[in-house]
């Protein structure tokens, strides 16, 4: 199987196709496919999910590779009280709702399953249509789904009509199944070499977490005695290195509510107002920030931010952590309601060596033990408060965050190498999907 161009090209008036070989056909998606979709049934009603037996398929399963499964099973009440219907394999499932981050995901399905309201299957004509030549096309059209978007809503959404409006191209069947065949040849020996670097940087992640724990914990200089740190969850430390509770040597604050805050009120600029959701390796993307006016962020004084801050969540995804090294201008910043800020007591701290600490298995291990809750954890300011931290004298703090700072950035610098690689293979995947199913790039069998 090779590669070339066509001899003969032929405009459209399709602002996303331009030019298609001469010979191809072109058509909308509903003269030539079924659409369907599904229901939910009840949620939390046992009898419609407990030991379910047929898949029942939602946004969330859609992986963007072939579907063999999904997270939750219905039942047979299920399928008889709300009419689910059965999609059969070879269909293309497509992500109708969830914000242009979410529509457009797809799935070109292996096994029988049903689906929710979310979910649309696209099932084609056989003598038309090659599934998996039609899955790629999918593939290449999903950026573009804000086309057809409804723009009046925050997070927009498309339907089944504007699914059928789609315009598809029809190579003859032969040249949609060669087509198939090279993608899947080519796209396979790409993502293996993607997973390849994934496992590789996922490795120095590794090392990293090691390396932040080790030198924590016993710090830099392995000659020095040891003693039994008499903690659950940690083995011997230097027999010089004291043991405390974290209340006893920290503040810990947080917004007490909202204080009637109101998603309406953020604005453009101003006091930031950070989230959780700011937080991305341990450090603060400012540019997605929320503002507040300057009086609401003079109603909570305890919890406006300084340089050397500490945050820690404390919902949701409780334990991220981050390190307050810089304030932008307006140099002002406050938290929500779901964020802790550490300070020292009298010093009793270099910042940076504690955020390594709270940043490395020790306390991680502890999160895991002291929170609460069922399907939306948690952990409480006194639960933060009974930790028992490890505290070498202020001079070993210092050299220990010094030489953390130089080693994780040296192990970031390789994983951002290796995530760079990474990019850029997704990018050559996505690229040469596009010039294949829009016929730039000629396959042929020979």
């Amino acid at each position: 199987m090779k590669t070339d161009s066509y001899q003969a090209y032929t405009e459209t008036e399709v602002s996303w196709l331009q030019q298609i070989p001469e010979h191809w056909g072109i058509s909308r998606i509903k003269c030539l496919t079924q659409t369907k979709s599904g229901t939910t049934p009840k949620s939390g009603s046992e009898e419609y999910y407990e030991n379910g037996k047929y898949f029942w398929v939602r946004t969330a399963d859609l992986n963007g590779g072939k579907l063999y499964s999904s997270e939750f099973k219905v039942t047979n009440l299920a399928i008889k009280h709300y009419n689910l219907v059965f999609i059969q394999p070879g269909s293309i499932l497509l992500a109708m709702y969830g914000g242009m981050g979410t529509i457009g995901k797809n799935s070109l399905l292996e096994v029988e399953t049903t689906i929710n309201q979310s979910v649309c299957s696209i099932f084609p004509n056989p003598k038309r249509f090659d599934s998996q030549y039609l899955w790629y096309y999918i593939k290449f059209f999903k950026p573009n789904w804000e086309l057809f978007a409804d723009s009046a809503r925050k997070d927009p959404n498309i339907n089944q009509e504007a699914i059928k409006r789609l315009w598809v191209l029809l190579p003859p069947i032969s040249e949609q199944k060669a087509i198939a065949h090279y993608l899947d040849t080519k796209t396979a020996q790409i993502d293996r070499k993607i997973d390849l670097l994934t496992q590789k940087a996922q490795r120095y992640e590794e090392l990293k977490r090691l390396l932040i724990n080790e030198t924590v914990t016993r710090g830099l200089d392995k000659s020095v005695p040891m003693k039994d740190s008499a903690i659950d969850w940690i083995d011997d430390i230097p027999k010089h290195w004291k043991v405390k509770h974290f209340k006893q040597f920290s503040t810990m604050k947080g917004r007490i509510g909202w204080q009637g805050l109101k998603h309406s009120e953020f604005i453009d600029e101003g006091p930031f107002l950070i989230t959780g959701m700011n937080f991305k390796d341990g450090k603060i993307r400012w540019n997605e920030v929320y503002h507040i006016t300057e009086e609401r962020y003079q109603q909570a004084p305890e919890i406006q931010l300084r340089e050397d801050d500490i945050l820690m969540t404390k919902d949701g995804t409780i334990g991220k952590l981050l390190y307050v090294d810089e304030i932008p201008v307006p140099y002002k910043a406050s938290l929500n309601s779901h964020l802790l800020v550490f300070r020292p007591i009298r010093k009793s701290y270099f910042p940076r060596y504690l955020y390594y600490q709270l940043d490395a298995y020790v306390f991680q291990s502890y999160v895991e033990i002291a929170k609460t809750g069922t399907t939306f954890f948690g952990i409480s300011q006194s639960a933060v408060g009974r930790y028992i931290a490890i505290l070498p004298p202020m001079s070993e703090q210092k050299a220990i965050a010094h030489y953390l700072d130089t080693k994780t950035a040296q192990i970031d610098q390789i994983i951002q190498t290796i995530n760079t690689q990474i990019e850029k293979l997704q990018e050559l995947r996505k690229t040469l999907i596009n010039d294949v199913v829009t016929g730039k790039i000629k396959v042929t069998d020979n």
